[in-house]
C-alpha cells in the first residue's frame, strides 16, 4: 500500500500497511487501477471532443470515478471492482465513438498507448496485481519523486474538482467545454511527462478546471434553492425522533426533507451539510429543526449518541463503531461495506428506521449560531464594509477556514481565530470552522465579526467578494486587507488551493501541514512564486500579517 492523498497520512509522508483513515491495502490498489482506466477513458474522449464530437455517459463516468477516489468516499473493494470493468466498458465506448467518428470524416485515427490500452484481469487477484503495477511507486520509479508528486497533486485537485462537478451534475447543471477540461488533464497525466515547466503549467490549469467547478455548482445550488440568507440554526436536539445527514448533497437532502414531511421525523445536518440551513427553498421546512454536532472527524464521538439513523452522502464516512453500525445509511458514490446503501433517492427505509426507535426524550439547550453570509448577503454590506475600512473600524479581513481533520495541531485555527483582534472580520468556510464557529465573536457596527460563507465549494463566493472589493477600490485582491489562513486534509481543499494560486493569491497560510506530495523543490517554487507558507504560531503569524497591513 501506498498513499498520500490527505493530510493524516502516516508519518505526514504516506501510509504503507493501512490507512489512518481505514482503508485497506485492497481498497487503495484498486482505487490506483480505477484511476489508471479512467485516464485511458479520458485519452479517447479528448480526442473525440477535438473533432466535436462527445457522450454525457463518458463524461459523466470519468467525473463520478475521480470522485469515488476522494478520500473517505468509498471503502468497498467489490463497488471498485465493478466500477474498474465499468470503466474498461466506457474506454471501449469512447474508443468507438472517435473511431466512428474518424471514418465519418475521412481521417485515420490515433490510438493512444498507456492507461488506453489496458485491459483489466478477470477477477480480485489480477486485479490488485495490475494495480501495483500502475500504482504511485511504481509512478515515482518511472518519473522521480518530484514529478510523480506533481502528477498526484494534480490528481488530488482534479478529484476535487470532480466532487464539485457531481453536485453540480445532480442539480441538472453541466458543461460539455468543462468536462473535456478533465479529459485534456488526465490525457496530459497519462503521458507521464517529467518535464517540469509542463507539469507546473499543467498544475496551474487543474486549478482553472476547479474554478469553473465550484461556479457550476455555485449556479447549480443558487438557482435551485435560492442564495443564501443570514440565518440562525440551533445546534442542539429538540424532543422527537430524527435523522441526521452528513456529507455535502443537498440534493440528498432535499429529497428527504420532501419524503420526511408530515412523518413526524425531525432532520439534522452534521459537519458540512451545517449551511443548508441558509438555503430559502430548503429552510422552508419546519421539521428541518438544526444541527447536530461538529466536523466529520468527530463522527465516531457523536454518532453513538444521536438518536436515530444517520445517512452518509458524498464523502465524509469513517469506519463505523458497532455501537451506531446499524444505523448508517450511504447514498449516492459513498460505500462502506455492510453498509444499507440507498442509490435511487428512496428514503423509505431511512425514514421507518427513525419511525420505529425512540428518538431524543427532551429537548437540548437552546443554542444557536448564524450562518448564510454567501457572496450576495456581504455584497449587500459592501458599502458599510468599506465604510468601516475609511473609518478605521475595520483593520482587516482574515479567510481561516478550510478542511478539518484529527491530527494534532489543529487547535491552531481555534486560537488564531481568538486571537484576531477587535477590529477584524473573520470570514469561514467548510468544516474547519467547527474549531471556533460556536464562539461569540461580536460585531463592529452590526457587521458580525464571523461570517460563515458556507461549505467548501462556496470558497467561489470568498473569491467573488474578495474580486469585488478590489474592483471598488481599484486595485488587485493581493492589495486588500486580506489575508488566507486555510487548513486541508483532502483533495477539494488541494483544489481550491490550486485555484487560489492560479488566480494568483499570494502569501497564503495553510497547515497544519503540506501534502506529502509536495517536495522540497515544488514547494520552494510555490514559495518563490506565490510566497505560500506554513502556519507557525497563531501569535507570530498574526503579529507578521499585521504589521504589512
Amino acid at each position: 500500500m501506498f498513499c498520500y492523498q490527505c493530510e493524516q497520512a502516516l508519518n505526514g509522508k504516506c501510509c504503507t500497511v493501512q490507512g489512518v483513515c481505514g482503508k485497506d491495502d485492497e481498497t487503495a490498489t484498486l482505487q490506483d487501477l480505477l484511476i489508471h482506466v479512467t485516464k485511458g477513458i479520458s485519452q479517447y474522449a479528448k480526442l473525440a471532443y477535438e473533432l466535436g464530437v462527445s457522450d454525457p455517459l463518458v463524461n459523466r463516468f470519468v467525473v463520478s470515478a475521480l470522485f469515488t477516489n476522494v478520500t473517505n468516499v468509498n471503502f468497498d473493494p467489490e463497488k471498485l471492482m465493478v466500477l474498474i470493468y465499468k470503466a474498461h466498458e466506457m474506454k471501449n465506448h469512447a474508443k468507438k465513438l472517435y473511431e466512428d467518428t474518424c471514418k465519418s470524416k475521412g481521417i485515420p485515427a490515433i490510438h493512444p498507448r498507456g492507461p488506453a490500452d489496458f485491459v483489466p484481469a478477470n477477477g480480485l487477484e489480477g486485479l490488485l496485481v495490475q494495480g501495483k503495477e500502475v500504482g504511485i511507486p511504481a509512478m515515482i520509479d518511472l518519473l522521480g519523486e518530484t514529478p510523480a508528486g506533481i502528477i498526484q497533486f494534480m490528481l488530488q485537485g482534479l478529484m476535487g474538482a470532480a466532487a464539485y462537478t457531481e453536485h453540480a451534475k445532480e442539480l441538472g447543471v453541466e458543461d460539455n467545454a468543462h468536462y473535456a477540461s478533465f479529459h485534456k488533464e488526465l490525457d496530459f497525466i497519462a503521458k507521464e511527462y517529467a518535464n517540469m515547466e509542463h507539469l507546473v503549467t499543467h498544475l496551474m490549469d487543474t486549478g482553472k478546471v476547479n474554478f469553473k467547478a465550484m461556479e457550476l455548482l455555485d449556479r447549480a445550488n443558487t438557482s435551485t434553492y435560492g442564495h443564501p440568507e443570514p440565518t440562525k440554526v440551533r445546534v442542539n436536539p429538540v424532543k422527537g425522533k430524527a435523522i441526521l445527514v452528513s456529507g455535502h448533497d443537498l440534493k440528498d437532502l432535499e429529497e428527504l426533507l420532501k419524503q420526511s414531511e408530515g412523518k413526524d421525523v425531525n432532520i439534522y445536518t452534521h459537519g458540512e451539510m451545517l449551511p443548508a440551513h441558509a438555503y430559502p427553498k430548503l429552510k422552508k421546512y419546519p421539521h428541518f429543526k438544526g444541527n447536530y454536532g461538529g466536523a466529520w472527524q468527530n463522527q465516531i464521538k457523536e454518532f453513538p449518541n444521536f438518536a436515530g439513523p444517520i445517512l452518509m452522502t458524498t464523502n465524509c464516512i469513517q469506519r463505523p463503531q458497532d455501537s451506531y453500525k446499524r444505523r448508517i445509511f450511504t447514498s449516492g458514490l459513498v460505500a462502506w461495506p455492510g453498509a444499507t446503501h440507498i442509490s435511487d433517492r428512496n428514503f423509505a427505509s431511512l425514514i421507518e428506521a427513525a419511525q420505529i426507535v425512540d428518538g431524543f426524550t427532551e429537548d437540548g439547550e437552546n443554542q444557536e449560531i448564524m450562518v448564510g453570509f454567501g457572496r450576495n448577503a456581504i455584497l449587500e454590506n459592501a458599502g458599510k464594509i468599506m465604510e468601516l475600512i475609511a473609518a478605521k473600524k475595520l483593520r482587516h479581513i482574515f479567510l481561516v477556514g478550510g478542511c478539518d481533520g484529527a491530527k494534532p495541531g489543529r487547535n491552531y485555527y481555534t486560537d488564531f481565530a481568538e486571537k484576531v483582534p477587535k477590529d477584524c472580520i473573520i470570514m469561514t468556510l467548510a468544516c474547519g470552522k467547527f474549531r471556533f464557529n460556536k464562539l461569540d465573536f461580536g460585531d463592529i457596527d452590526g457587521i458580525p465579526r464571523l461570517l460563515d460563507v458556507g461549505q467548501c465549494n462556496d470558497a467561489y463566493s470568498a473569491i467573488v467578494v474578495a474580486a469585488e472589493l478590489a474592483d471598488a477600490y481599484g486595485v488587485s485582491v493581493n492589495e486588500l486587507p486580506l489575508s488566507l489562513v486555510l487548513s486541508w486534509y483532502e483533495q477539494k481543499a488541494v483544489a481550491i488551493l490550486l485555484t487560489l494560486l492560479d488566480l494568483g493569491i499570494k502569501n497564503i497560510r495553510i497547515g497544519p501541514s503540506l501534502p506529502a506530495s509536495i517536495t522540497p523543490d515544488v514547494l520552494n517554487y510555490l514559495v518563490d512564486k506565490f510566497g505560500l507558507k506554513p502556519i507557525t504560531t497563531p501569535d507570530q503569524d498574526l503579529k507578521d500579517i499585521l504589521a504589512t497591513n
